[in-house]
């Protein structure tokens, strides 16, 4: 029993190293990876700009908003 516990972190570490190997030398997958990462920088940019927008508007609003709540009864 000792033993095969002793055995998991080599195990793990040699799991890792060959998956690492293989990604290196498999270029099939690559562009796949890139097209991945590409689309989550352009959603991520996407986002950023469209909140650059709203927040100058939003917070226009958000000051018309409180500003008339002192005259409500």
């Amino acid at each position: 029993m000792w033993k095969k516990i002793r055995k998991i972190p080599q195990e793990a570490v040699g799991r890792v190293t060959s998956f690492l190997k293989n990604i290196q030398t498999d270029e099939r997958g690559l562009s796949g990876v890139v097209v991945a990462i590409l689309l989550i920088l352009v959603a991520v940019l996407a986002i950023v700009l469209i909140w650059g927008f709203l927040s100058g508007w939003l917070q226009e609003l958000w000051e018309q908003i409180t500003s008339g709540a002192s005259t409500i009864q």
